[in-house]
């Protein structure tokens, strides 16, 4: 039986993703669920051989998207919803924005997280069992959310994009290595875009090659230079389409993605429609993997996060912040409503 896959939030991201699904074989719905017109459904409806519809939705109503959940089921859940786009707030010019741009992604978390979060409590409320995979900075959200059992089943982004820019550099060398490993967090993403490494103090992505996991991370910078603008989205949806397809039902993947299982940063997986299972090189170690991932977010101003989820940002982003210092302040899960709405004022 083809499967109904519901998209909440057919953005940037989303429309790419939408783009990708409708030609798989293995879905026979796309409901596309937002606050847009209908004609973006319309178009993709026209553009493949799957059915496309639109649903209306206001994330800020929980109860709303618990009816439509209750009214698809939905056989997986995409969620690609946030309050305002990293994209948006680098394209902003005026030195509030400027300050928050420059201290980090995870000064962003009050636009990342709470319509991710409503998601996740409208899925436990419903029981409904299909799978959510979140394109909303997954790296710091599911493990944030992983401190109240309300984390995301899979990530996409960052590690699956520099395992396709890494591909990208092998196939021009006239190479290949079955499999590719990526052991990476968001914040290796703009040095990948670069094509060069950022340098002391920073870690940088860590790539293995083949079964026994050779080390070859300067691949990740070998590339020319990337799109540093919302084009870089379709290098995550390219990344994305074959982990949808694998939890469909498709033939079973090996990749990397972000925040597998709530865990911080991205990591290698297997995965099929049965599960997710990590995929580690031999003699990685999971612990000293974390270890590794929260010392790469503090390049995204995350100090580190307690067993409640809250976040506690790092001295260099409270001082890039310079007169709104006090968005560094700890963020308790509780309190990201608040800070929303004191990021919101300022739009």
């Amino acid at each position: 039986m083809q499967a109904r896959v519901l998209l909440i939030g057919p953005g940037d991201l989303g429309q790419r993703l939408g783009r990708g699904l409708v030609h798989s074989p293995l879905l026979g719905e796309l409901v596309l669920a937002g606050r847009r017109d209908t004609s973006l459904a319309a178009l993709l409806n026209a553009c493949g051989r799957v059915r496309v519809r639109f649903a209306e939705l206001d994330l800020h109503r929980t109860g709303d998207i618990e009816r439509l959940l209750r009214a698809e089921k939905p056989d997986l859940i995409v969620q690609c919803a946030v309050e305002a786009s990293p994209w948006w707030v680098g394209d902003r010019t005026d030195p509030f924005w400027a300050a928050l741009h420059r201290a980090g992604l995870a000064l962003q978390l009050p636009f990342q997280l709470p319509l991710l979060m409503r998601v996740m409590e409208a899925v436990r409320a419903t029981g409904l069992g299909a799978s959510v995979v979140n394109g909303s900075y997954p790296d710091l959200t599911h493990p944030i959310l992983a401190a109240r059992g309300l984390a995301p089943a899979i990530g996409i982004g960052n590690a699956g994009m520099i395992e396709l820019q890494v591909r990208a550099a092998l196939r021009s060398r006239g190479l290949e290595a079955e499999p590719v490993r990526i052991v990476a967090h968001h914040a290796h993403v703009t040095p990948m875009v670069h094509a060069r490494a950022a340098g002391a103090p920073w870690t940088s992505p860590r790539v293995y090659l083949g079964e026994e996991g050779t080390r070859a991370d300067e691949l990740a910078f070998a590339g020319p230079p990337l799109p540093t603008d919302r084009r870089l989205n379709e290098l995550s949806a390219a990344a994305a389409l074959p982990l949808i397809d694998a939890l469909l039902g498709g033939p079973p993947v090996r990749l990397s993605t972000p925040a597998p299982m709530g865990l911080p940063g991205g990591w290698p997986v297997r995965l099929d429609a049965h599960g997710i299972a990590l995929d580690l090189p031999p003699g990685a170690e999971r612990e000293e993997l974390i270890a590794f991932q929260w010392e790469s977010a503090r390049r995204d101003g995350v100090a580190s996060v307690d067993r409640e989820g809250t976040v506690f940002f790092t001295d260099e982003a409270r001082e890039a912040l310079g007169a709104w210092a006090e968005l560094a302040d700890p963020l308790r899960l509780d309190e990201v409503a608040a800070r929303r709405e004191r990021l919101m004022s300022r739009c």
